[in-house]
């Protein structure tokens, strides 16, 4: 490494050093004061304000979402690097998944880098993605261009491991419906056609295949209508399913085994089955391995080392998968508390709020504005990360 990206790297912590107070109190202030999705109005009028302080110029309701942000410094052109930034909240659980430490972080990485090298070339962007837990504000975002001409989305999460990159599955919810015939159950049963039975028979069914489905896929479902009272044979009758694949082609062939499911209860009870997308769901992340090198390598510098996922261990889903079927994106998790605990629990939500989250928001902003200065200084950088994610195989 010579001298200069030495320089670089010093300025960038040197700027973190003198704000990480005010990042910090950001970060206390959005866990003290949870929003759940698409809702978080008060995070981004304290993120924006930020950034319209140090000069970014700020777009505001971008994709027609009313907490969605775009931020922008530089000079306009190429490359362009994003910065991504969360902030909802879950309902009754607050921040326990860490989207504060997210924000804060993000936010500091875009301030440091802009100030250590104001006259940067390219464009940095700050970017506020709303609901991620549920809604998905990225896949909204992407669908309307926001990353259109972007060379590299940037982002960590907190986590119970720290590791260089994401075993994040593709997802997808499903409503699967059942119309059967009311009838009195002991009036006149055998003319009707219990509608939760079928629901019931189809839940039976997905048990026994959940046992033959390949690593990373899971259906988990929940009754939304069942009947409205005891003495009438339920004529309607629906769940809500959340299916995951480890790649979105997995998910989807799951979408339509549970489609096939259906109809086979249907035919065996007499019901009529409909089974029905009710969001864009969120694909598979890919972890583009030139940007996610480099920011391990920073955030080893900023004292943390990351390592690689597990064999066969996935952690959820997320819209950010989207985006990295779009471009170079990276999605590394810093671990805030042991790997024994688990995010969306009440303890993960104390724990974000808690003297290690504070240093893994620091370090990660620290490897976020490194990994986001090589991306817009070297075009080597943005050249090999593209290239990769074009021929993956390779």
């Amino acid at each position: 490494m010579d001298e200069h990206w030495e320089q670089v790297y010093a300025r960038v912590a040197e700027q973190l050093a003198a704000r990480a107070g005010t990042l910090w109190n950001v970060a206390w202030a959005l866990h003290a004061d949870p929003e759940p999705a698409f809702e978080e109005v008060r995070a981004v009028q304290l993120l924006t304000g930020h950034l319209e302080n140090a000069g970014f110029a700020v777009r505001r309701g971008v994709a027609g979402l009313p907490t969605a942000f775009v931020a922008t410094a530089g000079d306009g052109g190429r490359p362009r690097v994003a910065l991504l930034l969360e902030y909802d909240a879950l309902p009754g659980l607050g921040h326990a998944c860490g989207h504060n430490l997210i924000a804060a972080a993000g936010l500091g990485a875009g301030l440091a880098l802009h100030a250590a090298m104001p006259d940067l070339g390219g464009s940095l962007l700050v970017v506020g993605t709303p609901a991620e837990e549920r809604g998905g504000g990225k896949v909204v975002m992407a669908e309307a261009g926001v990353f259109d001409g972007v060379d590299a989305a940037l982002m960590f999460h907190p986590g119970v491991h720290s590791w260089s990159w994401a075993p994040l599955t593709a997802s997808a919810q499903i409503r699967v419906a059942f119309h059967g015939r009311a009838a009195h159950p002991t009036g006149n049963p055998t003319e009707g056609i219990d509608a939760l039975s079928a629901l019931i028979q189809f839940f039976n069914t997905l048990a026994v295949l959940g046992r033959h489905l390949p690593a990373g896929s899971h259906v988990q479902g929940i009754v939304t209508e069942g009947g409205k009272v005891t003495n009438v044979i339920p004529e309607y009758a629906e769940g809500l399913f959340g299916l995951r694949g480890a790649t979105t082609a997995a998910r989807d062939e799951l979408a339509e085994r549970l489609s096939d499911c259906a109809q086979g209860v249907a035919r065996a009870t007499g019901a009529r089955a409909e089974a029905s997308r009710v969001d864009a769901g969120y694909e598979h992340f890919r972890n583009n391995a030139v940007l996610s090198s480099r920011f391990t390598a920073h955030l080893a510098r900023a004292g943390v080392r990351a390592g690689e996922p597990a064999p066969s261990v996935f952690l959820g889903s997320s819209d950010v998968g989207t985006v990295s079927n779009l471009l170079p994106t990276i999605h590394p998790f810093v671990a805030i508390m042991d790997g024994d605990g688990s995010d969306h629990t009440p303890q993960f939500a104390a724990a974000a709020a808690g003297p290690r989250a504070r240093e893994a928001m620091l370090a990660a902003a620290q490897a976020l504005a490194c990994t986001a200065a090589d991306a817009l200084v070297d075009p080597g950088v943005t050249a090999a990360a593209w290239a990769e994610h074009r021929h993956p195989d390779d």
